[in-house]
């Protein structure tokens, strides 16, 4: 028998795309979405919406596919009418990680599992798979976390997080702690502003220097294929003395020292608490 996956917020944007993963992946379905656009784009689809109650009853599993924001407090209307054994799966370290889950039920399983989306060095040769930046198309790695709940619990998770983001490259086992210190803390607390302000550097070269955008970006996007690769080891290390000594120099004047605390679990959690709560 197909193991019974409930998904609330199953409409959404993200609840969407793993909802019609599960689906074709042949498992019983349960699809709650509250929102009309939601439940219309799950029509479009020949997904059924049902109500909640008759949706989370019966479920061996229970994905949480809702905002941060939300999810500690649809996770406390819930609990009390789960029984033991169920799992409760998060798509993101957030709300587990800022103590938003209840801690009156230790005989629930609490799971959490994230994409690492397609990686930027890949084999894909479909031209759809090369430009699928999210995934679902090409291949991705996912990670995955046991909060609570018996070991055996843990390959069960695993399995709903390979079908909901499949094709899979690797799952990788973390600690939840380790999960958040991957995000929010390396993609969105060290890699995103980096993004956000090499975007910044074209624009200035634009608007100040008088560099036609498209020179700035073509001439940024093509020295960051080539230095990605030679540092995280793609491609022969191979820059020049000049590059690494103006490299040492420019960090000085755009990384502050104390940069790395945005992966000490002090700030991590500080950060997962302001995305719960904004």
């Amino acid at each position: 028998m197909a193991t019974s996956i409930t998904i609330l917020g199953a409409g959404g944007k993200m609840g969407f795309r793993v909802t019609k993963k599960l689906v074709d992946a042949g498992y019983d379905v349960r699809a709650i979405e509250i929102g009309e656009a939601g439940r219309e784009r799950l029509k479009q689809a020949g997904i059924a919406s049902v109500e909640r109650d008759a949706g989370i009853s019966g479920a061996k599993v229970i994905v949480l596919a809702l905002p941060d924001t939300l999810i500690g407090r649809a996770a406390h209307e819930i609990v009390d009418r789960l029984p033991a054994g169920t799992m409760l799966l998060m798509l993101d370290a957030a709300a587990p990680y800022a103590d938003e889950l209840p801690k009156t039920r230790p005989d629930l399983t609490y799971f959490v599992g994230h994409p690492c989306h397609p990686p930027l060095f890949n084999d894909e040769t479909e031209w759809e798979a090369r430009r699928d930046y999210h995934g679902g198309i090409a291949r991705q790695s996912i990670v995955c976390a046991l909060i609570q709940g018996p070991e055996e619990h843990y390959a069960l998770g695993e399995e709903i997080c390979r079908a909901m983001w499949s094709p899979i490259i690797q799952a990788h086992r973390v600690t939840l702690e380790q999960l958040a210190i991957l995000e929010p803390g390396l993609s969105e607390m060290v890699a995103m502003p980096f993004v956000d302000t090499m975007v910044e550097a074209v624009e200035r070269c634009e608007r100040d220097y008088g560099i036609p955008r498209q020179a700035a970006m073509d001439f940024l996007i093509g020295h960051l294929n080539v230095e990605i690769a030679m540092w995280f080891g793609y491609s022969p290390k191979v820059p020049s003395d000049a590059a690494l000594n103006l490299m040492r120099f420019a960090k000085k004047v755009v990384v502050r020292d104390e940069w790395h605390e945005a992966l000490s679990p002090k700030k991590v959690k500080e950060a997962a608490e302001l995305i719960v709560r904004s």
